[in-house]
């Protein structure tokens, strides 16, 4: 509280939010009463409770086994490789339940990404794995996001890409989570729109959709005030995307990603 006080960044930016509050009559303020402290905050826990207990109940999964992962790294789900899903429409009502229970469950966004995609045509195997995702939850049914003041804003994101993970149609699949002083605050993973013909591709692409929410972020913060946004870092695990992004020669096997290139670089050497 003390350093945000003496910055002049931080003070404009209260001042602002103070008048915007006061014009728009959102509450009265009320001098502070006799003998009462302000409620000081240390650290901020974001979870669903609520959510994570009445998707339970509504399937009846209040006691049901425990997993440890929310679907198994090794299964292939297709559209038609069994039979159809006897309740459809429960299908697609727990699938966008677990979609909202993304906001502070970012570790199950891959496994609802996946069984997302075949909501219009559900299957007992896609069903299967809804069931799946239902016990890793009830595994931690309060599990949530933890933010701390780590004394840093750095600004990080990691990024990576399931190379030609479909079975259907063989296209890949980006993710990344963008944290500030360690604490994660955007995350994202989406099927990528075309077949990426190698690995490196495949994580270039992943690069790419990671370095615009950077950027998006950046100017998000700019605008707030909240800090001095310095250098920001990215990280990918693949050594021939990284070798792309560094190197200014255009050959045939990356002439098909050259916008995502240029835009990398220019960003790197901004």
């Amino acid at each position: 509280v003390h350093e945000a006080l003496s910055h002049p960044g931080w003070r404009q930016a209260m001042i602002d939010e103070m008048q915007a509050l006061e014009n728009n009559g959102t509450w009265e303020l009320v001098p502070l009463p006799p003998g009462k402290k302000t409620v000081g905050c240390r650290w901020v826990y974001a979870v669903k409770v609520g959510p994570n207990v009445n998707i339970l109940e509504e399937t009846s999964m209040q006691n049901c086994r425990p997993v440890d992962s929310p679907m198994d790294p090794n299964l292939k789900l297709l559209a038609d490789q069994s039979e159809m899903c006897p309740d459809p429409e429960r299908y697609i009502r727990l699938v966008g339940k677990l979609i909202y229970l993304t906001i502070t469950r970012p570790d199950i966004s891959f496994a609802v990404g996946v069984v997302s995609q075949f909501m219009q045509n559900p299957r007992v195997d896609h069903w299967n794995v809804v069931m799946r995702i239902l016990r890793y939850i009830k595994r931690a049914p309060g599990q949530g996001l933890l933010y701390e003041d780590k004394g840093n804003t750095q600004v990080s994101g990691y990024c990576d890409a399931d190379w030609a993970g479909c079975p259907m149609d063989r296209r890949s699949t980006s993710g990344y989570c963008v944290s500030i002083g360690g604490n994660a605050i955007s995350w994202k993973s989406k099927k990528q729109t075309v077949v990426a013909r190698s690995s490196a591709e495949a994580e270039y692409r992943s690069m790419a959709m990671a370095t615009c929410e950077l950027m998006w972020i950046k100017q998000l913060l700019q605008e707030l005030r909240f800090c001095e946004v310095g250098q920001m870092k990215l990280y990918c695990d693949n050594q021939a995307a990284l070798h792309i992004a560094s190197n200014p020669v255009f050959h045939e096997r990356t002439k098909h990603i050259e916008i995502d290139c240029h835009f990398i670089r220019e960003k790197l050497l901004s």
